[in-house]
């Protein structure tokens, strides 16, 4: 089958002279479309997808773009993955055979893929305390069983991903796709999840005021989900672009403002929110929101920026859900202690809790696209084929120009 794995040596291509850094990045990338073995049950109780939309997640274009920023090499999830890679992980799919003892699915079901490698799918029984709560991305065995080490499908070396023409996945990896939610909206399943996840397990108060930093995929899924499930709460958002700007106010943002500069940003949030701003007269910089009247600010980057401003801006005893991941950076963060702030980390998702009832993250969204409560398909602005994966990578490597939100291949 055709597969884009990365691991392998570059093809040789070359970035236009004026292209941008990133751009540039992907002709040294260890990145190319390759033949490699069709993908087949990992054991007998695995399925066969064959994969019919799948998003670039941003994980996956700052890996293909080589986008680690400095000091970005020193990961510690090094132990947690394996080589060669074929990435993708935002699935939607087709069930095409099943290996002796799958259950739960048909061939020609339609499903998205929940791609957390964790105790079942690898064989391990009893699980671990992690799975048995419903922690799937917590899981303790991402190392363990005969399944390659990776966290999830894209990363283990033998579990591989959505680029391309098949992939082998687990029943528990697997949630049927109602038939009146349609691929362009099926495939926002796994980013709707992760920010889900971040703020079901960080909510803000009733009648508070929330900001969302960032204008992404994660941004405008927690905008979606703010907007549906919160709709008391003010929603401010931060957009890089003026295109991820427009559809932050379409799904119900309150307020948009761009990221820079830093003084702007808080300046505005502050008039937003009733906040009060501290700065001393001889001493530049920032200055301080005291006091602050934002209660949750949802972290959808993670650069130093992000964190800098939104400890200036929240209320006392606030809380910073960093759900994006981005290179370690300094940032002045004296107002965690000041304020006594709460800066948590948002890992994915699992088993969700939404208006008392309990059950996987994905089931949550497709019942929820399913009710026409949530129509994320404006967000799908480019789709490519799998020999296209380079134009893909491109597109999202220059967003300013091409207005890139979500992209996608379409093995």
């Amino acid at each position: 089958m055709k597969a884009l794995v990365f691991g392998t040596e570059p093809d040789g291509w070359k970035a236009p002279a004026d292209a941008p850094a990133l751009m540039r990045n992907l002709a040294v990338s260890p990145v190319g479309l390759r033949d490699v073995p069709d993908a087949a049950p990992l054991r007998p109780d695995w399925l066969v997808v064959r994969p019919l939309l799948t998003g670039i997640c941003g994980s996956d274009s700052k890996q293909v773009l080589l986008d680690f920023g400095e000091g970005g090499a020193d990961s510690a999830m090094i132990a947690f993955c394996s080589f060669p890679q074929v990435l993708g992980h935002e699935v939607v799919g087709e069930v095409v055979s099943l290996g002796p003892q799958a259950e739960g699915f048909d061939v020609g079901d339609r499903v998205v893929l929940n791609p957390w490698l964790s105790c079942r799918p690898r064989g391990i029984d009893p699980v671990c305390p992690s799975c048995e709560a419903g922690d799937l991305s917590l899981c303790w065995s991402f190392t363990s069983g005969d399944i390659s080490a990776g966290i999830h499908t894209g990363v283990a070396a033998d579990a591989t991903g959505g680029y391309a023409e098949l992939l082998p996945a687990h029943s528990s990896m697997l949630h049927r796709v109602p038939d009146v939610v349609p691929d362009d909206r099926a495939v926002f399943a796994d980013p709707f999840s992760v920010s889900l996840h971040a703020v079901t397990h960080n909510p803000p108060p009733p009648g508070g005021k929330a900001l969302v930093w960032g204008a992404g995929s994660l941004g405008l899924c927690a905008v979606a989900l703010l907007r549906t499930l919160y709709p008391d709460v003010d929603v401010a958002v931060v957009a890089r672009f003026p295109h991820q700007a427009a559809l932050a106010k379409e799904l119900g943002a309150h307020l948009v403002t761009a990221h820079e500069p830093g003084d702007e940003v808080l300046e505005t949030l502050a008039q937003w929110s009733g906040g009060v701003l501290r700065r001393h007269p001889d001493q530049p910089g920032l200055p301080m929101c005291h006091p602050g009247f934002v209660d949750v600010a949802y972290d959808t980057v993670g650069k130093p920026d992000s964190a800098a401003i939104s400890a200036r801006l929240l209320t006392t005893r606030g809380t910073i859900v960093k759900a994006g991941v981005h290179a370690p950076a300094r940032w002045e963060w004296s107002p965690l202690d000041f304020k006594e702030l709460r800066w948590v980390g948002s890992n994915a998702f699992g088993i969700e809790t939404v208006n008392g009832v309990r059950k996987h993250a994905m089931e949550h969204y497709l019942e929820l696209a399913a009710a026409g409560r949530v129509d994320l398909s404006p967000m799908l602005t480019h789709v490519f084929s799998l020999d296209q994966w380079r134009d893909a990578f491109c597109t999202i490597a220059d967003q300013a120009n091409s207005g890139a939100v979500k992209v996608a291949i379409k093995p």
